[in-house]
C-alpha cells in the first residue's frame, strides 16, 4: 500500500510518462562523465556540457528521507538555485499535495520499482515544473536532485513506436490511473484522441492512427498503431 497521498499519486499518474520521456531525452543529450555543479551559479557540467539547473531537494540514503531545498538550512527559499523551483511548493499548497509542502518526508515505508521514494518525488516535481528533466547528483550519503531548465536541451518529440513501453514504465511508478497517464501524454504532444469504452483512439501526426486498449479494471493492455508512410 502506498504511503503517498492520493493527490500526489494522481498528479504522478498525470505527469509520469511526460517526465520519463524528458528523462530519456536529457540522458541522450548530457554525457555520462565526471561532473561538477555550482549551485550559486545554477550550473551543472558533465563531459564538457553545461546546463542551467535549480535545486529540488535531496534524498538521504541512511535516513531514507527527502528534504526540499527550501527547507535545507544550507540553502533556503532565497538561494539562487532554489527560488526558481518554488513553484512546486506553491502547486502543493494550491492542490493540497502534502508531499510538495512538507519540509522533510519520511520515505522509509517505500517498497517499489524505483530505487527509492525520493525518485518519485523528484519525478513528479520535475514533471510539474516542465523544463528538461532532472539530474540525480550523488554525494556521500545520498543524492541531490537538480531540475534542468535550459533551452539548449532539445525537446522530446512524439514517436508512437515507444509509447507502450513508456506508458508501462510510467504506470509501474504511478499505477493509480493508466488512462490518465496516456491521455495526458497525448495531450502534452497535442495528439487528438477520443475515448470509447475501454478504447482510446488517437490520430497520429502524419495521418496514422492508434488504439490503446484497457481492461475492465482500467489497466493498460495494448497499443495498436498504424503508421502512414
Amino acid at each position: 500500500m502506498s504511503g503517498f497521498s492520493s493527490a500526489f499519486e494522481r498528479l504522478g499518474a498525470a505527469l509520469s510518462a511526460i517526465a520519463l520521456q524528458r528523462q530519456e531525452t536529457l540522458a541522450g543529450y548530457l554525457p555520462r562523465a565526471d561532473w561538477s555543479a555550482d549551485l550559486g551559479a545554477r550550473t551543472y557540467t558533465s563531459g564538457g556540457v553545461t546546463v542551467r539547473v535549480g535545486l529540488l531537494g535531496s534524498y538521504a540514503a541512511g535516513e531514507r528521507t527527502w528534504l526540499w531545498g527550501w527547507a535545507n538550512r544550507q540553502f533556503g527559499p532565497d538561494h539562487p538555485a532554489v527560488a526558481p523551483v518554488l513553484a512546486v511548493r506553491e502547486l502543493g499548497e494550491r492542490l493540497s499535495i502534502p508531499e510538495f509542502t512538507t519540509p522533510e518526508l519520511d520515505l522509509s515505508w517505500y517498497r517499489g520499482p524505483a530505487a527509492h521514494g525520493g525518485e518519485l518525488v523528484a519525478l513528479a516535481a520535475s514533471g510539474a515544473l516542465g523544463g528538461s528533466g532532472y539530474i540525480g547528483a550523488g554525494y556521500d550519503g545520498g543524492s541531490a536532485y537538480l531540475q534542468v531548465d535550459d533551452p539548449q536541451v532539445p525537446g522530446a518529440p512524439f514517436d508512437p513506436i515507444p509509447v507502450p513501453s513508456l506508458i508501462m514504465n510510467a504506470v509501474a511508478l504511478f499505477p493509480s490511473d493508466p488512462r490518465l497517464t496516456l491521455i495526458r501524454f497525448l495531450s502534452h504532444h497535442r495528439v487528438p484522441f477520443r475515448q470509447t469504452g475501454a478504447v482510446t483512439e488517437a490520430r497520429l501526426p502524419g495521418g496514422g492512427t492508434a488504439r490503446a486498449i484497457f481492461d475492465e479494471h482500467g489497466r493498460f493492455k495494448n497499443w495498436e498503431a498504424t503508421l502512414r508512410v
